[in-house]
């Protein structure tokens, strides 16, 4: 472990993985009427055709957002699990190219690396997952300094892991928790993972998550972020896909609308991750709710303009370039 790192401004915890983008071009989508749920369909016992496949490394929520940071200026670092695999050794290897600290990486003897396959058909993106069941322990970090630690998705084993790094917050009040859940961290429940919600500075989910967190079927954002404060988080923020983000800090709540492409979108893999870590970023580095809001959705739009979650996060001088020379219809408004 390399021990000239004292202190660390963004602290990653995430599953790591490779992506391989399979470019389908012979499928076709259906929904049901008010588009609240689509399938994707594909010849049954058929060859089916594809046009290109791309394969990323080093991704994940948690890699994601490290990569973000760093890209952003802050000390960033991931603490991932990965296999003795060539795999595992392309995601360390992807994350050193970032410049991410790397020393909270652990290899696991005899396990395999994480491997998505991402089915890619028009700008959107069904992904096969699976998560290999690793040996999760916190690390001891007493020696140091962390501004912020951001936990995103692990796997379904994992729940001691997230209630002692709950614990570590606890313990360690100028280290603030940023939590933005997966799927199975929002399977668990509001209940389980009551500890990790009460030590939450900034929480993010989007609209239809909160609805599933705090079981109501209400839409008002108001109203899901008042629920969602209630379980412990200072900061709230709530995507709402095209429609654009909220941002609650428990008295005001701002909205923005989506900053406008600038360019048709290429793939919406990790426009999420790249606004939450871009919005904690910004927290970190001073900026305010609203400040943070404008940050988060371009970041997102600069990402979905090319292939993978990693490739398109913006430097701080471009993003805060796009920022100043933004249309008129984007701004931070607030809306209570």
């Amino acid at each position: 472990m390399n021990t000239n790192n004292t202190k660390i401004d963004f602290l990653a915890i995430g599953d790591i993985v490779i992506d391989a983008f399979i470019k389908l071009k012979d499928a076709h989508v259906t929904c049901k009427i008010d588009n609240t749920a689509c399938e994707i369909c594909m010849a049954f016992g058929d060859k089916i055709p594809y046009e290109s496949v791309d394969v990323v490394n080093g991704v994940g929520n948690g890699p994601n957002a490290a990569v973000s940071a760093a890209r952003l200026g802050l000390s960033s670092a991931c603490l991932t699990n990965i296999g003795d695999d060539l795999n595992g050794q392309d995601c360390l290897n992807a994350l050193k190219a970032d410049n991410v600290i790397t020393d909270y990486v652990t290899t696991h003897s005899g396990q395999k690396t994480n491997y998505h396959y991402v089915l890619w058909f028009q700008v959107e993106r069904t992904i096969l997952v699976k998560h290999t069941a690793f040996d999760f322990k916190f690390p001891n970090l007493d020696s140091i300094e962390i501004g912020w630690i951001y936990l995103t998705s692990l796997a379904d084993n994992s729940l001691p892991y997230q209630l002692e790094i709950a614990e570590y917050v606890k313990n360690h009040p100028n280290t603030k928790l940023a939590f933005q859940p997966g799927t199975f961290q929002i399977k668990l429940g509001k209940d389980i993972l009551k500890e990790i919600y009460a030590n939450t500075e900034i929480f993010f989910c989007n609209l239809e998550e909160a609805q599933k967190i705090l079981n109501i079927e209400s839409r008002d954002v108001a109203t899901l972020a008042k629920g969602l404060h209630e379980l412990g988080p200072k900061i709230v923020a709530i995507s709402d896909g095209p429609n654009g983000a909220y941002a609650s800090d428990g008295t005001d709540i701002w909205y923005t609308p989506i900053y406008p492409d600038t360019a048709p979108a290429v793939d919406r893999t990790g426009a999420g991750d790249a606004f939450a870590s871009t919005f904690t970023a910004a927290i970190g580095l001073g900026k305010s709710v609203p400040e943070a809001l404008a940050w988060g959705p371009i970041n997102s739009m600069s990402v979905v303009q090319h292939v993978g979650a990693q490739k398109g996060l913006l430097p701080r001088e471009k993003l805060e370039e796009l920022l100043t020379n933004a249309p008129e219809v984007y701004k931070v408004k607030k809306i209570n």
